[in-house]
């Protein structure tokens, strides 16, 4: 297969302008392009330019908000409600996580729910917002039910994934981006486009069976939960998801499990439930970022088990 090489700032404007051209202002459409662009060079490639017709259709059909701006309903010194006003997942994301971040440098932490929000791209692109201004950032939002629990036969719960970033020395950050299922559906969507086999664990049919047929789990069947099936853990996933719709559907006030739209289907709005954290690590023990930086390259030092592989660590792009 033919590669072609496109550099970031291309890419991020041939989004713009397709955006643009569906309707949105030229604030929003830069805001998707960014966290596009950032999906992909981080390799999270499901959740790059892969997803650019879904917005633009969304868009187009009117079932997303191209104009406006996200509202706050309700606040403290350290928290937020905020009403996304069914706008582009990555403008109400980058709202609350500006919001999160000047909260906790006010109160050492902000934390910020969203309802009446879209699908907002890679969870990492607001945690690493916090990097910035030397703070631990968190990003959590739910999905349309995409994953089949443990021993159930039925999508219930979405791929919610989850972030965590956190400041080290010299401008080194931990950051964990991942979903608490097996693996995203736009993974599955890749390996059918492909005509290729899942891996063993990744999703089952319309009888809850694990299977390797990217069709059969994307016609009828759904995800497993993170750790795969009941044997190698899959129920630890299916908790860590069900935690992310307690902090986003459940804590918003937005849609949750079965009542989030089905995925792709844009008869409704999506409404979903997101949070936004942002801690200030001055009001913890002093030193947090040199410490971080010792538990990094204690990882990263280790021995690889296989001369082929090196160890990774969730901190750079394609680490994870």
């Amino acid at each position: 297969m033919s590669r072609c090489h496109v550099s970031k700032t291309d890419a991020a404007h041939f989004i713009q302008q397709c955006m643009e051209a569906a309707g949105s202002n030229t604030a929003h459409a830069k805001a998707l392009a960014e966290v596009l662009v950032e999906g992909d060079y981080r390799g999270h490639f499901s959740h790059g330019l892969n997803r650019l017709d879904m917005y633009v259709k969304d868009i187009q059909s009117g079932i997303c908000s191209a104009q406006g701006e996200p509202l706050v309903e309700k606040e403290t010194a350290a928290t937020a409600l905020v009403d996304g006003r069914n706008l582009l997942g990555p403008v109400v994301g980058n709202f609350c996580m500006d919001l999160a971040i000047q909260k906790a440098r006010e109160a050492g932490i902000g934390w910020v729910v969203a309802k009446g929000s879209n699908h907002y791209g890679i969870a990492g692109f607001y945690s690493m917002q916090a990097l910035k201004h030397g703070m631990i950032g968190m990003s959590f939002t739910n999905t349309s039910p995409l994953v089949v629990p443990t021993r159930a036969k039925e999508c219930t719960l979405g791929t919610n994934p989850l972030s965590v970033a956190a400041p080290a020395a010299n401008g080194d950050s931990f950051v964990l981006d991942m979903a608490t299922s097996s693996v995203a559906l736009g993974k599955v969507e890749l390996y059918a486009r492909n005509n290729e086999k899942v891996p063993y664990g990744w999703g089952c049919d319309h009888q809850g069976k694990v299977t390797e047929n990217p069709e059969e789990v994307l016609d009828g069947g759904g995800l497993l939960s993170l750790g795969g099936s009941e044997l190698t853990g899959g129920y630890k996933g299916y908790g860590l998801s069900m935690m992310v719709e307690i902090f986003c559907g459940i804590l918003a006030g937005a849609a949750y499990s079965k009542n989030v739209r089905t995925w792709r289907v844009t008869d409704r709005v999506a409404n979903l439930g997101q949070c936004f954290v942002a801690i200030n690590p001055n009001c913890f023990a002093p030193g947090f970022e040199t410490r971080v930086s010792d538990l990094l390259q204690i990882h990263r030092n280790l021995e690889p088990n296989s001369v082929a592989q090196k160890l990774n660590v969730a901190a750079l792009p394609m680490d994870v």
